[in-house]
């Protein structure tokens, strides 16, 4: 098939796949990180075809959705692109980027190739800004977790291990991990981008803590 097909072919397996999701890891969020995965992957000069196929195959079964399971991701994937008889080299490259995706706290990122960190820091920008406020509280809700609670201190030095398993609530989840991004993303491009989101996020964490004190 030709590269247009199979890329086709793949966007419409997991609009289907996801289309029910939602917890913030719907077909949507996939959308928009394969178009900013093409975006960033286009400044940055990273094969264009290997970025668009992981980032539409990056969630194709989150570890946080499948009882931690960190292996199910890249085999579907690999399984998915076996069947389509891609090249070894891309049957390769794809599930790794995916296998190296999820943010880890203390930790610069293990992306080895430039593909993989355009997929990550597309993925990486949809979790801040307007949209990952939308998408932090609608996990919150998928997960049965508290918004806030100001006796819960967040914890922005947690172990890989602790983040986790942490039980914390949605507020901390910012302090823990997305005013945590903008420093981890590995591109320019995506650092630019990354700005206004980041500052939107900072913005919206002083109006809401105002509101709940009841200062505004």
């Amino acid at each position: 098939m030709e590269k247009e097909e199979t890329i086709q072919k793949t966007a419409d397996y997991m609009k289907e796949k996801l289309a029910k999701d939602s917890s913030g890891h719907d077909w949507w969020h996939t959308y928009r990180v394969w178009h900013l995965g093409r975006k960033i992957a286009t400044a940055e000069k990273a094969d264009l075809y290997v970025v668009e196929l992981a980032s539409l195959l990056h969630d194709i079964a989150d570890y946080k959705l499948h009882n931690g399971d960190e292996e199910i991701g890249p085999r579907l994937a690999r399984e998915w692109l076996q069947g389509l008889s891609f090249k070894q080299e891309i049957i390769s490259h794809v599930p790794e980027i995916i296998s190296n995706m999820s943010f880890k706290p203390n930790k610069k990122s293990e992306m080895k190739t430039i593909e993989g960190k355009c997929v990550q820091d597309a993925d990486f920008l949809d979790a801040i800004g307007a949209i990952g406020i939308a998408r932090c509280f609608a996990f919150g809700g998928y997960k049965g977790n508290i918004m806030h609670n100001p006796k819960i201190k967040p914890n922005p030095n947690l172990t890989e291990k602790k983040y986790k398993k942490a039980e914390s609530t949605q507020i901390n989840h910012f302090y823990e991990k997305l005013l945590l991004i903008k420093d981890r993303l590995n591109t320019k491009t995506a650092r630019k981008l990354a700005e206004p989101r980041h500052k939107f996020i900072e913005n919206f964490l002083e109006q809401f803590l105002n509101e709940w004190d009841l200062e505004i």
